[in-house]
């Protein structure tokens, strides 16, 4: 595996971690088989593509990327699946989270002498 193949792996990671958080509420506290089995599922390999990307990328930059972008994906699917509307500081709040991945990924390298 290679830098590419390792981003690669963090975004199925990711779509797996969204996939899988996106549907806890509808497990109704792990009563409802399908969505649980689901949820528990995608979770699992999201993690298992995670174990293998923490290899080329730290585990601090990829667990930001993996949680940040999750939380903006699930706050975008809360407003179309469950009409959660966020407000103007939450809105804020997910700017600057994205922001600090966007930087976090393409600044990490930089070294300062």
């Amino acid at each position: 595996m290679n830098l590419t193949y390792a981003y690669i792996f963090l975004g199925f990671a990711i779509v797996l971690e969204i996939t899988g958080t996106s549907l806890v509420k509808d497990t109704a506290g792990f009563t409802r088989w399908l969505p649980t089995i689901i949820c528990l599922i995608t979770i699992c390999f999201s993690y298992y593509f995670m174990s293998h990307v923490v290899g080329y990328i730290p585990v601090g930059i990829t667990y930001a990327t993996w949680s940040g972008l999750g939380i903006a994906a699930i706050t975008i699917i809360g407003v179309f699946k469950y009409n959660q509307i966020p407000n103007v500081p939450t809105i804020i709040g997910l700017t600057l989270i994205i922001v600090g991945v966007v930087i976090i990924n393409t600044m990490h390298n930089i070294q300062v002498k």
